[in-house]
């Protein structure tokens, strides 16, 4: 047969059965101290001159004092339960006060200021009672209301845990809420982005465009394109760097000389405008290993057809897919290149608080962000307008403009005309008055197809006085 194993009820029992069992043998204890109390007097009135017979002190006695002290012990027991379910009950209490400030209740917060009350004055009076020796205390009694008080103000206090909570989790299930609501909107702002990138440069003019019919004018309506792809971006950065709280004057001065002066605020852009355009065209001609590697310029009549099927080829496609779909394309390459390069480790840094975009670009993946997304298409436009300036039968060559060169016309575009100079100035500039205004720095560069020009675009300093 199976025996059966004593079961550990010494660890099992709960707080309140033990204190039970111990009410019980207080119970046991006080009666017997009671019977004894009685047994002593007797014995000692009865035995009082027979000290002889017992040798010394009644063992009958000796009982009857430690049953006092038992009780004395119990007494103090007793006390000290009642003590610990006023402390907790005061606790509870206080739990409950602070619970009623938010929402405010005015009737919670007198009802819990009023047990609070209550308790200190029950610990006063037992404070008093145990100073002046007058406790009049059931050990028993006092032990099992102490522990049922006890009890009842843990489960208030767990009840008002419990409310807590539940209050936090609403206001957790609120902020989820919003931040739903705001994550829709950021999605709302990517897409209606993203239909500004495309209806402000919609490349289906150039569908039906055939390599036998090229000339410099469809770069020329190209680069228009591109340039509003680069605009774009540069208002996104600047976006960035304000909400990032970069200091834009001094980023400008990084870029031009610190004295050039913007009689308009707006007109920092183009000198953000300036700094991408001269990143992203640097090597345009010079550099041909992203396109064809160990060959040398001007193409042949061969790899101007090869460099318009890529232009074809890549014009309708999302960049950030083609990428992700050929790692190890020219283009591909020239967009993670160009990336790290404009957008430096520091720079990433302080907008986006991270590098995640730069270890993702190192590690061969495409980042999904509006700021790469932006970047990309203007990294695919210009990508294709070099296809397409070397899909041209004449020789491409790209320049910059000096600093302080005199304004031409013919190889110059002045991006602020308008709003700098007035007819005046320029008429005078034109009859040689010696106040013709000057170059301060390049915007867009120029390009020069065989005979033709496209004229760079250039930010001009005001004319001397």
């Amino acid at each position: 047969m199976a025996t059966i194993k004593p079961n550990s009820s010494g660890k099992s029992k709960t707080r309140f059965a033990r204190t039970f069992q111990k009410v019980i043998n207080l119970r046991n204890a006080t009666r017997i101290a009671s019977s004894n109390g009685i047994c002593v007097l007797v014995s000692h009135n009865k035995f009082k001159d027979d000290a002889s017979i017992h040798g010394g002190k009644s063992q009958i006695f000796d009982r009857g004092e430690e049953d006092v002290k038992a009780r004395n012990k119990a007494v103090m027991e007793a006390l000290a339960a009642k003590l610990f379910a006023s402390v907790t009950s005061i606790k509870a209490a206080y739990a409950e006060l602070q619970m009623a400030q938010s929402p405010y209740n005015s009737d919670a917060i007198q009802a819990a200021d009023q047990a609070v009350v209550d308790e200190l004055k029950v610990i006063s009076e037992l404070k008093r009672s145990f100073l002046k020796k007058e406790l009049d205390l059931s050990p028993q009694v006092t032990l099992m209301l102490s522990e049922i008080q006890e009890q009842q103000s843990l489960m208030k206090t767990y009840e008002i845990t419990i409310k807590k909570l539940q209050a936090e989790s609403e206001q957790k299930d609120i902020g989820i809420v919003a931040l739903k609501k705001k994550l829709d909107e950021s999605i709302s702002f990517n897409k209606s982005l993203e239909k500004k990138l495309n209806a402000s440069g919609s490349l289906s003019m150039f569908d039906n465009l055939q390599f036998s019919l090229l000339n410099p004018t469809h770069f020329a309506q190209f680069l228009h394109y591109t340039l509003r792809s680069i605009r774009n971006f540069v208002k996104l950065m600047i976006r960035e760097m304000e909400s990032a709280s970069w200091d834009l004057n001094a980023a400008v001065q990084c870029i031009v000389d610190p004295d050039t002066k913007f009689p308009e605020p707006t007109h920092r852009s183009f000198a953000f405008e300036s700094f991408v355009c001269k990143t992203m065209f640097e090597g345009f001609t010079t550099d041909p290993n992203f396109i064809f590697q160990n060959d040398s310029f001007p193409l042949d009549k061969q790899q101007n057809r090869q460099m318009f099927d890529k232009f074809k080829k890549l014009k309708p496609v999302n960049p950030k897919i083609f990428i992700s779909q050929s790692l190890n394309s020219s283009f591909a390459k020239f967009t993670r290149s160009k990336y790290l390069q404009l957008v430096h480790a520091k720079m990433e840094c302080s907008l986006f608080g991270n590098l995640n975009q730069r270890k993702i670009m190192n590690s061969g993946g495409v980042p999904d962000t509006t700021f790469f997304a932006a970047f990309a298409e203007m990294s695919k436009r210009v990508w294709l307008l070099r296809c397409l300036a070397f899909s041209l039968h004449n020789d491409v060559t790209i320049f910059q403009v000096r600093k302080n060169s005199r304004f031409s016309e013919v190889y110059m575009q002045c991006v602020t005309e308008e709003t700098l100079f007035s007819p005046a100035d320029m008429n005078d500039s034109a009859v040689g008055t010696g106040s013709e205004p000057r170059v301060r720095f390049t915007v867009v560069p120029g390009f020069k197809i065989g005979e033709t020009v496209v004229q760079s675009r250039v930010y001009l300093s005001p004319p001397s006085r």
